[in-house]
């Protein structure tokens, strides 16, 4: 198990988006994050106490997260004096990037000598199956994006605890290194071999009460060249009942490729329902999740307005204004 509470590494994050792990969990366990550890030249900012690593391990932290999800999942030399350092101070690490932890040398020499842990969540920790397609009990709901890190995970996580408060049975499924991190399980679909991928989310979605909801964390988009596989995977191994369309309506390209727009919201609709319906012909797309956090909130209440009108689908920033129109949409389609 990992340690809590976190300090949460942001590096040398370019921007914002970039320490989206570290984001999720300040939104979404709180009390899990003592504070924030910035590098000259960070761009990123949660709001939390900048903190030394001996401020951290004298406020209670006990694992150095780290907190950037880059290109490629790289740790860089100038991460690595942060890492070795911390390791040293007293710190567990943990990591959900594609470069591990135990495969740097140096890290695991570090790590074993002061007695510390190195925790890397994106490593399969299962023999995942191969998808057979059999239709199983229960229903699940599954946010596809305009883009990627649109608030796929927002989404699911805000109406899974609107359904909590409601009494309804919901479960939110985590599919990459920050859900994972915030719930403490999951499937990290991304460095799942390829023909096991769709498996691996039948497997994390199994048979369950009729009335019983899992709410797949999205990954990706189907728009994206670099990352189409894995939204496949979500739609045809999840099998979902319900689709959430998911969009951030200020940005001008999709997400680290600046020469592709994002797609219209209808055909992301008509692409995902198609490609939904060859594993669930009862699929529907129900609802429309928009990220409004760059807008203001005139900009914000006029977009989702305009945007419920044109689609005919109830349509709300989850996150700013709560999942309650989101939860109705399940509720009345059963």
């Amino acid at each position: 198990m990992i340690e809590t509470p976190y300090l949460l590494f942001l590096g040398d994050a370019p921007d914002q988006l970039a320490a989206k792990v570290a984001q999720g969990i300040k939104d979404w366990r709180p009390e899990n994050a003592v504070g924030q550890f910035r590098m000259d030249g960070c761009k990123a900012d949660l709001g939390l106490t900048d903190m030394t690593l001996a401020e951290a391990r004298a406020a209670g932290a006990k694992t150095l997260v780290i907190g950037v999800a880059n290109r490629g999942g790289v740790i860089s030399a100038a991460w690595k004096k942060v890492l070795v350092s911390a390791l040293e101070e007293g710190f567990d690490l943990a990591s959900g990037l594609h470069n591990l932890l135990r495969d740097e040398p140096d890290l695991v020499a570090v790590a074993q000598a002061t007695g510390r842990a190195l925790h890397d969540v994106r490593v399969p920790e299962v023999d995942y199956p191969i998808a057979n397609g059999v239709k199983r009990s229960g229903k699940r709901c599954l946010a596809v994006g305009t883009d990627c890190s649109v608030g796929k995970m927002y989404t699911a996580l805000a109406m899974d605890r609107e359904m909590r408060a409601r009494g309804m049975k919901s479960t939110f499924r985590a599919t990459g290194q920050t859900g994972i991190l915030i719930t403490g399980d999951g499937v990290p679909l991304d460095a799942v071999v390829a023909d096991f991928m769709a498996g691996s989310v039948e497997w994390l979605t199994p048979e369950n009460d009729p009335d019983h909801w899992d709410l797949i964390e999205g990954q990706g988009s189907l728009f994206h060249v670099s990352y189409s596989g894995v939204t496949m995977a979500l739609i045809h191994g999840g099998q979902p009942d319900a689709l959430i369309l998911a969009h951030e309506p200020t940005r001008d390209h999709m997400r680290g490729l600046p020469g592709y727009d994002l797609p219209g919201l209808e055909a992301l609709r008509d692409t995902a329902l198609a490609l939904a319906k060859v594993a669930n012909p009862d699929c529907e797309v129900v609802a429309i999740s928009v990220n409004t956090q760059h807008m203001s909130d005139a900009d914000a209440a006029a977009y989702i307005a305009e945007t419920e009108a044109r689609m005919g689908l109830p349509t709300t920033d989850p996150f700013r204004y709560g999942a309650g129109k989101l939860v109705d949409a399940l509720a009345a389609i059963g």
